[in-house]
Formats: C-alpha cells, sequence, structure tokens
C-alpha cells in the first residue's frame, strides 16, 4: 500500500529534500507539492500532510490537514510550547496525529539529550545557535526544545545561573536558560550548549555540515506519521536511545 503524501513548502531547501526522499523510497508518493501561493485545498486527499513552511504559516497548514483526515509532520520552527500543549489538546479524542519535529539530525537530537542529563549536574548554562542568514526566526526551534528539555531535567533544582538578565546582550531567556542566536551567511546550522561549574566548563556541540544530515531522521519520520496518533515532539522519541539500559 502507497501512502500518499502533500508537501507544503515544496519550493523551500527543506520541501526539496523531503519532496526527493519521498519519491525514493517505496511505499511513499508524492501527490501533492504546494507553495506559497497555492490554495490548501490542494493537499485534500493525502494520508501525510508534511509543513516545512513559516512559523507564521504553520499552524494554518496544520489546521487544514487535520480538518483533511491526514496525518501531519511538522519540520518548521516556531511551534511555542503553549501552541504544542493546545494542539496537544485538540488531539486528545482524535483518530489522526501530528509528528512535530524540531531537528531531522540524529547528530543534533544526540547532543540535546546529552545536554539535557548535563543539565542536572550544573547551574551554569548557556546556547549559542548559529544557522544561515535567511533564517526567519530566533531562537531556533532546536535550542528552544533544548533549553526546554533541560528546564524539565531541572525540576526541583531551580533555574540555573544567569547574571545581568536585564541586559539585550544577554541573550533571550527560554526556562531561564540564555539563548544566543548568529545567523550568519556561510553557517548551515551550529548548537553549542556550554555548563559552567567550580573549576570546569562542559561543553556539547552540535554542527550541521550539509542538508544530508536531515535525511535519516526524515524517514524515520515519516514512517512513524503513517500511523501516527495524537502528538508526538522531538525525533528523540522515534529513537531507542538506550537510557533505560544505561
Amino acid at each position: 500500500m502507497v501512502t500518499s503524501v502533500a508537501v507544503v513548502g515544496a519550493n523551500g531547501t527543506m520541501g526539496r529534500l523531503f519532496t526527493r526522499l519521498i519519491e525514493e523510497t517505496p511505499g511513499f508518493d508524492v501527490s501533492a507539492r504546494l507553495g506559497s501561493s497555492s490554495s490548501l485545498d490542494e493537499m485534500n486527499g493525502a494520508d501525510i500532510v508534511v509543513d516545512v513552511t513559516a512559523p507564521a504559516v504553520s499552524p494554518k497548514v496544520v489546521e487544514h490537514a487535520l480538518r483533511s483526515g491526514a496525518n501531519v509532520l511538522v519540520g518548521t520552527s516556531g511551534w511555542s510550547r503553549d501552541r504544542v500543549a493546545t494542539l496537544r489538546s485538540q488531539l486528545a479524542d482524535a483518530d489522526n496525529g501530528v509528528v512535530i519535529i524540531p531537528n531531522f539530525s540524529l547528530g543534533s537530537v544526540l547532543g540535546t539529550t546529552l545536554a539535557t542529563i548535563a543539565g542536572r549536574f550544573f547551574d551554569s548554562i548557556e546556547i549559542v545557535e548559529a544557522h544561515r542568514a535567511a533564517k526567519i526566526d530566533s531562537p531556533s526551534g532546536t535550542a528552544v526544545r533544548t533549553a526546554e528539555l533541560i528546564g524539565e531535567a531541572r525540576v526541583g533544582l531551580g533555574p540555573v545561573e544567569a547574571p545581568y538578565t536585564d541586559q539585550r546582550a544577554r541573550g533571550q531567556q527560554v526556562s531561564s536558560i540564555p539563548i544566543h542566536s548568529l545567523r550568519l551567511a556561510g553557517v548551515v546550522a551550529r548548537q553549542e550548549v556550554t555548563f559552567g561549574g567550580t573549576g570546569e566548563t562542559l561543553s556539547i556541540t552540535h554542527n550541521t555540515i550539509d542538508s544530508s544530515s536531515y535525511e535519516q531522521g526524515i524517514l524515520l519520520a515519516l514512517e512513524a506519521t503513517r500511523t501516527a496518533t495524537g502528538l508526538t515532539v522531538g525525533l528523540e522519541n522515534l529513537m531507542d536511545l538506550g537510557l533505560s539500559r544505561a
């Protein structure tokens, strides 16, 4: 049985990557390619809708896709904790599902997982993330998710130490962690989480050298979206990280 996929944002870098991978993967077929001038009705009838648009557009795409009966794979940044919580409640009794992936890179997911583990042992934490100059949103969805997961891991430990937060140069705080965003030509994606302790520092850094690093995660997410119900956030929830056996 072939799963039909509508790609919304098909003309962008990620949209073109998704389209190519779907066409090359047995069991999947591209049923529609939607650009900025397309009607959302063009996605109707697809089994899966892939959303790789922009933060301001993404919620409308997801809402329309769910009304049409499709499952949705969201690869668009900008889904805040509040927005995710609202979507989760909307899907509580639904038969279809949404998978939100802030970053499709396996290395990035592992970096965030390691940072989440380390976050319980250091009270001084900051994140610096860099992306291409054309990236619209900041901080990145990956950085926001990293900070939120560290914050969840630190429940009971209190906020991190972040002095002089009234100064704009200290970054935007997410879960009390300062995030500093760089938007530069020549950069694909980079994130560094730095932890400070007594007499030592620890840095966990991930560099995306080429968009091909997203391919394995995209295929994993597409397969999971086929049968998804409710809401799934994060590629780590589709991977066997083996932490329970550690």
